[in-house]
Order: structure tokens, then sequence, then C-alpha cells
């Protein structure tokens, strides 16, 4: 584990450099271009420059090398379609209503019966493509959304939609690539060559790294001749779908350099929830692991929740820098709408820009704490988590039980710490009781049909019939050479 952090600390390291203040615009006038690449389900370790000894991402290790890494970001929630309800209001889920990916599924026999989910943004919301748009940018968004009406719907003038008979006919003879990666990045730069002359806000959401795994034949093969570490899942076509995706973010980086606009362009890196290692049924190939983080997404361990970001932002962010400050993915509608002078929204914010992060990674926020909440059976049970500075505790609803750990000292969260430090952990209970009393948080209720011999089951909470487990394993089921 040792070894494994100080890799991470190390490899995107370069010269620290002093750089000017945050500029919303340059010499010229021209607000900064924005590029966000979201991507689905990718782990805090997954990326060579956080320590991964077996994957291979050259371009997001150049992006590093050129900006700044967060070590301690957090996607707000465990799964994906509550993340991205923060990214696109700037509020935690327990406010968005939104607090399991759309449209979960349940335990009808377990001790709790979990709240009712809201199955898309609420109406009046603002998003970074509203906000933006109004701002003067040109705004798109390809790839997933998975929150409803589509993204056209909140300020974003550009989806796979809106492309046009030129773009089809330029790809006619491309297949869109495993996990549709090739289709994405094309549209991504398509979208980019076009809007060349004027500020652009694009999100090129992905539907890798998420299962079913796939990866081109050619990648899976070179991983499969590759030696593996003596620790670690070390899955090959995983490892493949990785480069396959880091392949993709270079051709966008080289792309912006071809056209001159590197120096005008930020570009944020992220993904909406922890790693997967298999499964929430427990039935299928084991993908990955989160090590040194404890468990999987689905879970409010360190493992479903902290995840990469890194942010290039040349003339602002320092090269090779790195940020400790804890921060998450509900504040980045602030961060997107500082950068750009854009108005936020007259809604309910939760989040807090980032930028003077990025001026000063030294700096830290104005608030004590950031919260989660996931009241739902997935990878683990209902619960909720307070990250206050280096302490960190999950309470569960099911028996009420405390966890408290000290991260900073137990990235693993090995050493729980409940009974050594009762006060503490009963302040921290009591902030984050209070956090969801302000934020309206919807509770689980005890369940009067509870049957332990019956509670592991899943159901669809669509057709309300257990869920087919042998076709659910088949349908995620690797895929080597990819389609």
């Amino acid at each position: 584990m040792t070894k494994r952090l100080l890799l991470a600390t190390l490899c995107c390291l370069d010269s620290l450099v002093f750089l000017a203040p945050a500029v919303a615009a340059d010499a010229a006038g021209r607000k900064p271009n924005i590029v966000f690449l979201l991507i689905d389900d990718m782990g805090w370790p997954d990326v060579a420059c956080y320590g991964h000894q077996f994957h291979e991402t050259p371009a997001i290790d150049r992006l590093a090398r050129d900006g700044v890494r967060f070590t301690d970001f957090y996607a707000a929630t465990p799964v994906c379609s509550s993340t991205r309800s923060t990214i696109q209001t700037g509020q935690y889920s327990a406010r968005t209503g939104i607090t399991d990916f759309i449209p979960g599924h349940w335990r009808p026999f377990e001790k709790l019966i979990v709240p009712p989910i809201e199955h898309e943004l609420r109406e009046g919301i603002r998003s970074p493509g509203d906000c933006l748009a109004a701002a003067g940018y040109q705004t798109a968004y390809f790839g997933k959304w998975h929150l409803g009406p589509e993204p056209e719907k909140l300020g974003y003038q550009v989806t796979e939609r809106q492309l046009g008979k030129d773009f089809q006919k330029w790809r006619t003879t491309k297949k869109p690539g495993p996990k549709s990666i090739d289709f994405l990045t094309d549209a991504t730069l398509w979208f980019i060559q076009q809007n060349r002359d004027r500020p652009f806000f694009v999100t090129l959401s992905h539907h890798a790294v998420h299962i079913p795994v796939e990866a081109r034949a050619e990648t899976t093969a070179k991983y499969d001749n590759k030696p593996k570490p003596e620790e670690g899942v070390n899955n090959p076509v995983y490892a493949a779908m990785v480069e396959d995706l880091d392949t993709s973010i270079g051709r966008i980086l080289d792309k912006l350099k071809e056209l001159g606009l590197s120096d005008d362009t930020i570009v944020v890196f992220t993904s909406d929830n922890g790693g997967i290692r298999m499964m929430f049924t427990g039935v299928g190939d084991v993908i990955s692991d989160n090590a040194p983080l404890r468990d999987e997404k689905g879970t409010l361990y360190e493992g479903g929740i902290r995840v990469p970001l890194i942010v290039r932002w040349p003339g602002v962010v320092a090269p090779g820098s790195v940020c400790d400050e804890p921060a998450t993915t509900a504040d980045l509608l602030s961060t997107f709408c500082e950068i750009a002078s854009a108005q936020l929204p007259q809604q309910p914010i939760d989040g807090t820009s980032l930028v003077p992060l990025l001026e000063d990674p030294t700096q830290t926020l104005p608030r004590d704490a950031i919260y989660f909440h996931y009241p739902h059976y997935h990878h683990s049970r209902p619960a909720g988590a307070i990250r206050a500075r280096e302490w960190k505790l999950i309470e569960f609803f099911d028996d009420e039980k405390r966890e408290l750990y000290h991260l900073e000292n137990d990235i693993g969260e090995s050493n729980d710490l409940a009974a050594a430090k009762p006060e503490l952990a009963r302040q921290l209970q009591q902030e984050l009781a209070a956090w969801r009393e302000r934020v309206g948080a919807r509770m689980t209720t005890k369940n009067p049909n509870y049957d332990p011999h019956r509670a592991g089951e899943w159901w669809n909470r669509t057709t309300d019939k257990p869920l087919d487990i042998e076709a659910m394993r088949k349908h995620y089921q690797t895929r080597r050479g990819g389609r």
C-alpha cells in the first residue's frame, strides 16, 4: 500500500511555478473554453497517475503533469444518476431527490423500506448548460445522461441528435467502437472543430468504463501478454478498456493543440462514482479493485465515492500540482460558472467554486464538512456519511451503527475509532442529521414485511418482479474484443 500511494504522489509531479490569478477571459477578451470529461464508474486508483501499476493511461497522466490532481475529490453519491444530478444542479442528491440510479431496484423483504426517488430533474432547475449558454457559450453534451429529460432541454444546444448530416456523412464508414468510445469522441472533436472561433463548453460523458467490460481486440491482447503485478485484480479486458478510453482523451488533447486552442481551453476529468469490483448481485466477473481504498461502487466507503479529478488550465493552474482539499461533484456547477463569468442559477446551491483551489492548491474551502446520503440497498446497506477534514463518519440506517475513521492516517478505513472517540462520533452524527434536516433528505422506514429468509431478494422497480440474476450475468459478462 505504501509503495502504491508513493507512486500516486510522485508520478504526476513536475516543477511547480507561481502563476497569476485566474481571469475570466484572455487578452483578446475571449472567455476560456471548457471540455468536461465525465467517466462512468472509474475508480480513484484506475489511472497510472493515481498509482495503478497495470493500467497505462499516458493521455490522462499528461493532463495531470500539465494541471492539478485532486487527491480527495468525491462523487457526491456512490452511483451514477444521483451523482449526475449533483453536477447538473450544484445540489446534493438529498436535495434533488435523485438519491439512487434511475429507475433503481429494491429488496421488498429487507429490514428497511427505502425512500422513493425522483426520475428526472425537477422542473425549473438550471444546469451548467443553461448558465454557460446564457453567458455566450456554445454548449454540447454527448454520451450518458441518465437523468430523465434529454440534455437539450437543460441548455445543451448540441447533442448526438443535433450533429447534422455533415457529421453523419463524415463518419458513415466508422464503427462506434467498444462502449461507443469512438463515436462520442468523434462527436466531441466535430463540435470543437465547428466552434473553434467562439467559446464553447462541451461535456463528453462516456459509457466506459461501466460494465459490461469490452475493449479493442488488439488492446486486450496487449494486456493478456503483459506481466501482472503481484497485487490487485488486474483484469486485462478492463485494463484495455481503460487504455482505449485514454486513447480517445489523447485524440481530444491533440485536436485542441492542432487548432491552437490548448492554451485557451480548460480540461476537467473526473468520474461519477467509485470503481466496481463485481455486480451487486454477487454473480459475474470480478472487474477491478479500489485498493488502497476500501470497498466499491454502491457503498459509502472511500472506494465507492472517492474518484479522480484532474484540471488543466494553462496560465492559471500550476503544472504538476496536487490538491488534497476535500471537494465534491456538487462543486462543479459553481466552478464552471465562475470560470465562464456566468451567473449562478436562482436555486439552492450546496456546492462552492473550486477556482480558489485551481489558483492555489494549498488553499482551503470555506466549509467545515461535505455530506453523503445513500438510503438504498446496492453493494451495501442504506447509509449516510460526513467528511469533516481528516475525519469521516458513516452511519448505517438499519442498525444505527456508526463507524469513525481518521482518513489522513487510515485511507483504507481499516481502524474504526467510534468506540475510542464516542464524543466525536456523536458530534459528527448530529451534524449529519442536522444537514439531512436542512436539505429535506428522504429517509428509510421500518419494513413491516421484513423476512430474514427473503431479505436478499432483488426486485425490479419497473416490473415489480424479481430480477433475473442469470440474465443479468449474461448481459454484463465481459466481451473480449469489443464490438
